[in-house]
């Protein structure tokens, strides 16, 4: 057991690896705002959330779809959300016939419509089924919604990949630090989707300029 001051000092030290990337969440508030405008006109004419990721972000990408199909805050308006990772049959099948890489691009083909909403989560931004899912739903002309992470590489190949129309950015290269962010910038644009449906004069250009 460290002494007192050690001790407090390790706490800081992990305090500080979260505080950053907070307050660069804060200074991208535009950024935010466009985007849950983008997902509030999309699902006010009738669109569908689409998510999907990796791992962790497997787990996230269904946390984030019961959230908008069965809010937790009651009077809140369900909205329709699936995760492309909650069937695991279907996962392993698109696996062992053309390839990991494929799973999420072969589910957006055959589920999604030019009127959905993709979005994806990739701890470093550079997962490869997240981006050919992306690149997928460009093809189908959805919107496209990017949370990622990563400092030294600024989002990775998803950041720079003109399938993406939102780069939602954790600012860090820890994974435990990135998800964290993750989960408030999710819950963010949970909560000011609503926002912008609960006010339909908000759906115009200029709300967001």
């Amino acid at each position: 057991m460290p002494d007192s001051s050690a001790f407090d000092a390790l706490v800081d030290a992990a305090m500080e690896r979260r505080d950053a990337p907070l307050e660069s969440l804060l200074g991208e508030a535009g950024s935010v705002a466009r985007a849950c405008h983008a997902m509030a006109e999309r699902f006010h004419n009738g669109g569908t959330l689409v998510v999907f990721g990796n791992g962790g972000g497997s787990t996230d990408a269904q946390h984030i779809s019961v959230e908008f199909v069965h809010p937790v805050i009651v009077g809140k308006r369900a909205l329709p959300a699936l995760s492309l990772t909650a069937d695991v049959a279907t996962m392993t099948g698109i696996a062992a016939r053309v390839g990991f890489d494929e799973v999420f691009a072969h589910q957006l083909r055959h589920l999604a419509t030019r009127d959905d909403i993709a979005l994806g989560l990739s701890v470093d931004g550079n997962c490869a089924n997240v981006l050919r899912g992306f690149e997928e739903a460009r093809a189908l002309g959805m919107l496209t919604i990017a949370l990622v992470g990563g400092r030294t590489d600024h989002g990775g190949a998803i950041a720079r990949s003109t399938a993406v129309d939102h780069v939602l950015r954790a600012d860090s290269d820890d994974p435990r630090v990135v998800k964290e962010v993750h989960v408030t910038m999710y819950h963010v644009l949970w909560e000011l989707v609503h926002v912008f449906l609960e006010h339909p004069g908000s759906l115009t250009p200029e709300a967001v300029s």
